[in-house]
């Protein structure tokens, strides 16, 4: 996907200016995967604009990698919260060295799978299809963590559930999902980037 320039935030703003120059924020073998697996900065602005539509509210990146969909959203919404939790700690090391760079406060990385997590703080989620890694070994980040069918559908089921405890109102948005995790109770109300993002309420 081309670098696509959009609006600059107020701090930081000379990282924000390209996807190129943003993932300059991480070590060479990071950049190389940013294509296939971070969240292209144009992206992360609707998503976040559609999330954070009101102030103060706790967004959840499910599977957040190096950051990259937090800490964008976090600059281009200071008012309200961002939180990303990843299983690897690599990952999580590499969204907090950035996070400290741009000098962020509204940002938090979590190590944890998701499943021991509470979600019942958040308000609403993203979700950058972290279980696809279980289904073709080619858009795998490393091999750090067990892979195969069956964990995938585990997690689809679990995250199903999970959302589908949440209140009507919550707000989801989704990137490259095959939208096995999402209930019915989810209607979309907007889409991007050629229907790869797609923005869901629940009613």
């Amino acid at each position: 996907m081309p670098n696509t320039t959009i609006p600059e935030p107020e701090d930081a703003k000379k990282w924000f200016t390209s996807d190129t120059k943003f993932n300059h924020l991480y070590p060479a073998s990071i950049q190389m995967m940013a294509r296939r697996h971070w969240t292209p900065l144009h992206t992360a602005y609707k998503a976040a604009n559609f999330l954070a539509a009101e102030n103060g509210v706790k967004i959840l990146d499910i599977g957040s990698g190096v950051g990259k969909f937090c800490l964008a959203a976090a600059c281009y919404k200071p008012l309200s919260f961002f939180y990303g939790v990843e299983q690897r700690k690599q990952l999580v090391n590499y969204a907090n060295e950035a996070a400290e760079i741009l000098s962020l406060e509204n940002v938090s990385f979590i190590h944890s799978n998701f499943t021991q997590l509470d979600i019942k703080p958040y308000d609403h989620f993203y979700f950058f299809n972290a279980f696809y890694e279980n289904l073709v070994d080619t858009a795998r980040i490393d091999e750090s963590i067990d892979y195969s069918g069956e964990l995938y559908n585990y997690y689809n089921r679990y995250l199903f559930k999970l959302l589908d405890q949440k209140p009507a109102g919550t707000r989801l948005a989704t990137f490259h999902s095959l939208e096995d995790e999402i209930p019915r109770s989810y209607h979309v109300v907007d889409t991007d980037a050629d229907n790869l993002l797609k923005c869901w309420i629940k009613v």
